[in-house]
């Protein structure tokens, strides 16, 4: 019971003990805020990549392991761990797929995109907008050209794994007439799949269903 409490709060689901343990699929979920290198309070919900990475790890060590399931659903937070988060997710050699629910914003869109396939459920959102900074900026050219750096890290990252364009990705990006107090766009379930972000609209049903259809099964147990 003690193990279960433990993985719950690390993970946010306790670990997959399942039938016979004869699944080949590990469930990745990724919700509320992704938390950069400082903690955040103790009253948010949270993915931390120091438990990610290494879960991340151990699914491509397990030999018993042949497929991962992300589910998300995040406001966005630290762009450096978000974007380490999806290169480790994209670096996997075993079939991956990605489902959206509820939003999947901001660092959250490259998350999405970083498995073999990706889902989004009618309702879904996702949230595009120019990268943001808190605390004390320094107003010379070499902060503006870090930015840009970033940004276009973030911006290679989605368009090598979806398909989007860089030129619409930028366009959606930096739209000034749909937020009301911010830049960006907002895309909901099928505009995400007709901008060529995510692959397909569907469930949780669709995922597991395409999942073992790529690990090549004609059976979900």
């Amino acid at each position: 019971m003690a193990e279960n409490q433990d993985e719950l709060e690390k993970y946010g689901q306790p670990e997959q003990r399942r039938r016979e343990e004869s699944s080949p699929i590990q469930l990745l979920t990724i919700i509320g805020e992704v938390e950069g290198h400082e903690c955040l309070a103790a009253n948010s919900k949270t993915t931390k990549y120091e438990h990610v990475i290494p879960m991340l790890a151990a699914v491509e060590e397990n030999p018993q392991i042949r497929g991962l399931l992300v589910l998300i659903n995040t406001v966005g937070g630290d762009v450096e761990s978000g974007l380490a988060i999806a290169e480790m997710i994209a670096s996997i050699s075993k079939p991956s797929v990605s489902l959206v629910l509820g939003g999947s914003h901001s660092i959250g869109v490259p998350l999405a995109v970083s498995t073999d396939y990706s889902f989004i459920v009618p309702t879904g959102t996702m949230m595009i907008h120019p990268v943001r900074m808190n605390g004390l900026i320094i107003g010379v050219a070499q902060t503006f050209e870090y930015f840009q750096k970033i940004q276009d890290r973030i911006a290679g990252f989605i368009t090598d794994h979806s398909r989007i364009s860089k030129a619409r990705l930028m366009q959606l990006m930096l739209e000034t007439g749909e937020l009301t107090k911010d830049v960006g766009s907002v895309l909901v379930g099928e505009q995400a799949v007709s901008e060529g972000l995510i692959d397909e609209l569907g469930g949780i049903h669709d995922a597991y269903d395409k999942l073992y259809k790529m690990l090549d099964l004609t059976e979900t147990k």
